[in-house]
């Protein structure tokens, strides 16, 4: 198994910005989230979650395609390489989501996205009292965090047979379960 020092410090040499990594952590925080809920590798779910976007800050127009090529500087798995590589199916990447981990941070990383920016505009600054009607008037506005895909977001729901409402609610629990984390991650952080 990969040490997590090794995936920080990855994570850290492409990834300068706090936005870019306050995402990476809280994506981390979500996927291990659903792996404990699933009774899966909460680990392993994490590390993929955390890594999902390392190539991005600083090669967006190879963007799932310079991934591989950063994890193996970690002796990263086969199976960890395609599940990250298979967020960006369809967008930057013809790696197909197969397995449930896959298709959840599919699913899950423009959400968050759109949850985090939705927090940041209500008065606690927070997940952990927003509902999911509030979420679904924000979804509905094109012009609200208009960089986070709304068909990406469908489409993941679709993948994983779940009612819009189904992955917003699942989605907010898991960032309102990670977020005191995520912050304390954030904090500790040595930009």
């Amino acid at each position: 198994m990969i040490v997590v020092t090794l995936v920080i410090n990855l994570l850290k040499k492409y990834n300068k910005e706090e936005f870019h990594l306050r995402h990476a952590f809280t994506v981390e925080g979500v996927m291990k989230y659903f792996a404990k809920e699933k009774e899966y590798d909460e680990e392993f779910w994490g590390l993929v979650g955390l890594l999902h976007d390392v190539d991005f800050e600083q090669y967006p127009e190879e963007h799932c395609k310079k991934a591989p090529e950063l994890l193996r500087e970690i002796n990263a798995s086969e199976e960890m390489i395609h599940a990250i590589c298979s967020h960006g199916y369809g967008i930057c990447s013809e790696v197909k989501p197969e397995h449930e981990m896959e298709k959840i941070l599919f699913a899950v990383d423009e959400l968050t996205g759109l949850i985090w920016a939705t927090a940041k505009m209500r008065p606690s600054k927070s997940t952990k009292d927003m509902e999911v009607s509030s979420l679904k008037k924000k979804f509905k506005d094109k012009k609200f965090a208009a960089g986070c895909s709304r068909e990406t977001i469908k489409q993941g729901a679709e993948q994983l047979g779940w009612e819009l409402n189904e992955l917003f609610e699942k989605t907010i629990l898991a960032m309102r379960n990670c977020e005191d984390e995520v912050e304390e991650e954030i904090e500790n952080l040595e930009l």
